[in-house]
């Protein structure tokens, strides 16, 4: 009965998001809350729910003060010649922006932290894909794909939870997997290529000058996905699906839905910010300080010298401090900050609700042992490939920590009754990863779309489907090669 509920409570959350009938948060509150109630474990709700949240506490801490971080850099310029480089390299042309917004993202990734990898990425390129009158799904899509294939690093997660689960060498595990990786990677690169030629095709591209003119004419929009729009952008010559029905330019503050799914927000006035060079906050003189903090401040997560929410919590001190030495200053950076702090924090506390209610009553651990019981005898040499295709729905649906720690094991002892390595096992559980980072139970997640302006239903309906796929050629190039 829990297994069914379990399954209920997932497939109900999903289709309420994904239909936009529930926002997230509320979503994630009250769907296991009822839920709680039906199994008849309603009055444990609370002891639940407190549990989620203290096993929570320092993601949503470490997100607070990340985001203040990364915004006091946005804000103070640190990111402003990434942003000009960046649209210099690509020529303003939909295909470069999206193969470099994965390149981009694989190359933070290196840090070992999503929430990181998304907050630079979409720093850098949102500006970009707002100008060009871009799909911002395929934004979010292209970063948290190629960051699920990076985050198999050891030092990301998922490869340390398999190897202390298992009791092996974390090192075993990756090294082997970096063929199959390498693959996966190259993939997403080919993804991106192929997205960004279907943007090329329904907006046209900008010449380099009209791409960075300032905004200063209103121009009628056609979105793909339906109705028009009024939205402020430049002037363009060239066609696509919203340049033709403009009649003379593309849009960019509201980018068109297309068949990417978009949700553009029109009327956005910080359209172009990140390269505005007359804004107040600009602090050119303290440039080299500001890259210096940053490096080490990825420096010192990557080697893990400290907690990473205490490391996000000094650096967001002395950004602050060093750059903005009034304390009215302060304030208002704090207060400019403030929605983006209330909405993912807020967001992450909402998922302890919903992971609290999901483990505590014991749903997680009734629908582990029913997928592992339903594998039939037959497949008992083939573990790996199991555990591999497994590691989609599961990491996806549950954290990793109840993946590896949950289900691996039992995977592992059934794989070892027919021969088959832990080591195997432990590869292949890793595949998942690509999907696992859009996982509504992802933390990251919700500071990829809040930072995108994109609604959580529409990132999920695009990226899903694509992020599914790389897993799938992790997997298959891991079998290929012998790994697996």
């Amino acid at each position: 009965m829990l297994t069914i509920l379990g399954f209920a409570m997932i497939a109900t959350f999903l289709v309420l998001i994904m239909m936009k009938k529930m926002s997230p948060i509320a979503a994630l509150v009250l769907i296991p809350a009822l839920f709680c109630v039906i199994v008849g474990q309603g009055a444990k709700l609370g002891d639940y729910v407190l549990e989620g949240v203290g096993n929570l506490a320092p993601t949503a801490a470490m997100l607070m003060f990340a985001i203040v971080y990364f915004g006091v850099m946005i804000d103070v310029g640190l990111f402003d010649p990434i942003v000009r480089g960046i649209l210099r390299f690509c020529r303003a042309d939909p295909m470069r922006v999206v193969v470099g917004t994965a390149l981009l993202a694989a190359i933070v990734s290196l840090d070992g932290d999503g929430s990181t990898t998304f907050m630079i990425t979409v720093s850098a390129m949102y500006p970009l894909y707002k100008r060009l009158g871009m799909s911002l799904v395929v934004m979010t899509g292209v970063a948290a794909t190629a960051n699920g294939v990076m985050n198999t690093l050891p030092w990301g997660g998922p490869t340390a939870r398999a190897a202390t689960a298992l009791k092996l060498d974390a090192g075993d595990i990756f090294v082997p997997m970096i063929p199959a990786l390498g693959v996966g990677l190259l993939f997403v690169f080919v993804l991106a290529y192929v997205l960004g030629r279907r943007e090329r095709k329904r907006i046209g591209y900008l010449t380099l000058d009209e791409a960075l003119e300032p905004e200063t004419e209103t121009v009628l929009v056609k979105a793909g996905g339906g109705g028009d729009r009024t939205t402020t952008g430049p002037a363009t010559a060239t066609g696509g699906a919203a340049g033709s029905a403009a009649g003379t330019g593309s849009g960019t503050a509201g980018s068109g839905t297309g068949d990417s799914g978009d949700s553009g927000d029109s009327g956005d006035d910080e359209v172009f910010q990140g390269l505005d060079p007359r804004r107040e906050t600009l602090r050119p003189r303290l440039y080299w300080f500001n890259a210096a903090l940053t490096v080490v401040l990825l420096a010192s997560m990557i080697m893990e010298l400290l907690p990473i929410p205490v490391l996000f919590l000094i650096g967001a001190a002395l950004a602050l401090t060093v750059n903005f030495p009034k304390m009215a200053d302060q304030k208002a950076r704090l207060a400019a900050h403030a929605d983006n702090v209330l909405n993912v924090s807020g967001m992450v506390f909402a998922a302890a609700v919903f992971t609290g209610v999901l483990t505590g009553t014991g749903m997680v651990k009734h629908m582990a042992d029913w997928l592992v019981g339903a594998i039939p005898a037959g497949m008992g040499p083939h573990m790996a490939l199991v555990t591999g295709l497994l590691s989609l729905p599961l990491t996806y649906f549950m954290s990793n920590d109840g993946f590896y720690f949950g289900v691996l094991p039992v995977l592992a002892e059934a794989g070892a009754a027919h021969g088959v390595s832990p080591l195997e096992i432990a590869r292949a559980s890793l595949a998942g990863q690509a999907l696992h980072m859009s996982s509504p139970l992802v933390p990251a997640v919700y500071v990829l779309v809040g930072m995108a302006k994109v609604e959580f239903g529409d990132h999920t309906r695009f990226t899903v489907k694509w992020a599914a796929l790389t897993s799938l050629v992790v997997l298959g190039a891991g079998i290929l090669f012998g790994i697996i």
